[in-house]
């Protein structure tokens, strides 16, 4: 989940909303080019290998969505490359944890291209810094790699967007892409001029609307056929201006627009930090979670004893886990430099099934600090909690354990001894 801590997240939009009334960015552009992609579509002319990632969420790891339709106009247009994507989309993440995976998932694969798309699950007061983090990691391992950012829309976003401004996300994404020269494209124009028409309908069934396109069955995710083809559409209208600029340069890092941002976010297996109690380490086991979630946890913890702990000494300001949310999980409670403690639950109201999840502790003053994650005693009503989701608890028997699971420390920071 974003690192949305309410009352600061409210205040962080509002503040958004009030400079946006009177910021020159704030207005509803299909592409705005800047200094282009220019060493991608040089590679590509020149027939060379290219590599493209997809950073994002939900909407970007869609099999064949706007990801793969755009991964095949490329392939038409320049059928002489040979073009590789790496699908680095992480459904229900935003930008917080991705400054923290951005080298494992995406760097690593050593992109020439790198579209980000995290404005529909981005929320938290933090946008500036982790989209800028973000920025400088990239160039930082390679100031060849080109930057597009992409914004997709979702049904809570119309009332602002049909008035011809900016979400607040993707307003805070344009001041990083303006300070930095990045390439940006509005994916949902058309989508909103069609509606406005009355030739779509944002939300529904195909088979009650036969004489329109629906755009999606929920809200925010497009339908293949319809939305994730007008995402596409957007998409090669800007690639078509984009590629007029081939002339190779390098990306000068430039001084930060935000001083804090998060570009010394780093990702640390869990199984190398010191831990109490009773751990399983679940890395090569036959373990049925571990299995199912072995690509992102190579190394992956888990204890069902209570006081169990992993221990964490750092100089920095920010701490979170990546980690699993579940039926038979429990919870977490966190001791931050002798403070009391405070319990994070890693069981939810969508916890019929497993799936990665991450959460932060608050954001520290810079410096030593020590937290201990403990698996706490205290257990969760969870039947109360599965009440204010839409399903079924299914079978009652693998609620019973009250486990927790670690797979990575996300850290602001250095570890120290």
């Amino acid at each position: 989940m974003p690192l949305r801590l309410t009352s600061v997240a409210f205040l962080f939009l509002l503040s958004l909303s009030l400079h946006a009334q009177t910021d020159p960015l704030n207005s509803m552009q299909e592409y705005r080019i800047r200094q282009g992609l220019p060493n991608f579509f040089a590679r590509l002319t020149s027939g060379g290998p290219v590599t493209i990632a997809y950073f994002g969420g939900s909407i970007t790891a869609a099999p064949g969505g706007w990801r793969d339709q755009s991964v095949k106009w490329f392939q038409q247009q320049y059928p002489q490359a040979q073009i590789k994507q790496v699908n680095a989309g992480v459904g229900g993440t935003g930008s917080d944890l991705g400054v923290f995976r951005l080298r494992r998932d995406v760097l690593a694969q050593q992109p020439d291209l790198v579209f980000v798309e995290f404005a529909v699950n981005d929320g938290g007061p933090y946008v500036h810094q982790t989209m800028e983090g973000i920025v400088r990691q990239i160039w930082k391992a390679n100031p060849s790699t080109d930057i597009c950012f992409v914004y997709t829309v979702a049904g809570n976003m119309l009332p602002v967007l049909q008035q011809g401004q900016l979400w607040p996300t993707m307003l805070a994404m344009e001041h990083i892409a303006e300070h930095y020269g990045i390439p940006s494209v509005q994916l949902g124009m058309q989508v909103l001029a069609l509606l406005k028409e009355g030739k779509l309908v944002f939300q529904g069934k195909q088979d009650q609307y036969p004489d329109k396109l629906v755009f999606s069955g929920d809200n925010v995710h497009p339908n293949t056929t319809t939305g994730h083809r007008l995402y596409t559409e957007a998409l090669v209208r800007a690639m078509q201006q984009l590629r007029n600029n081939n002339h190779p340069l390098k990306h000068p890092l430039i001084a930060p627009y935000t001083k804090d941002n998060w570009e010394d976010a780093q990702l640390i297996a869990v199984k190398d930090l010191p831990r109490t109690g009773q751990w399983t380490d679940l890395s090569n086991s036959n373990d049925s979670v571990a299995i199912q979630f072995r690509q992102r946890f190579p190394s992956l913890v888990k204890s069902t004893q209570p006081g169990s702990s992993l221990q964490i000494k750092f100089n920095g300001r920010l701490a979170g886990l990546y980690d699993l949310v579940g039926p038979g999980c429990g919870g977490y409670e966190a001791v931050t430099d002798g403070q009391p403690a405070k319990l994070y639950p890693r069981f939810d109201r969508h916890a019929v099934y497993y799936r990665s999840h991450y959460f932060f502790l608050p954001l520290l003053d810079p410096g030593p600090h020590t937290i201990q994650l403990e698996v706490s005693a205290k257990k969760l009503d969870k039947m109360s909690i599965l009440k204010a989701g839409d399903n079924q608890p299914g079978d009652l028997e693998k609620y019973n354990e009250n486990a927790c699971y670690a797979g990575w420390l996300l850290l602001l920071g250095s570890l120290t001894k």
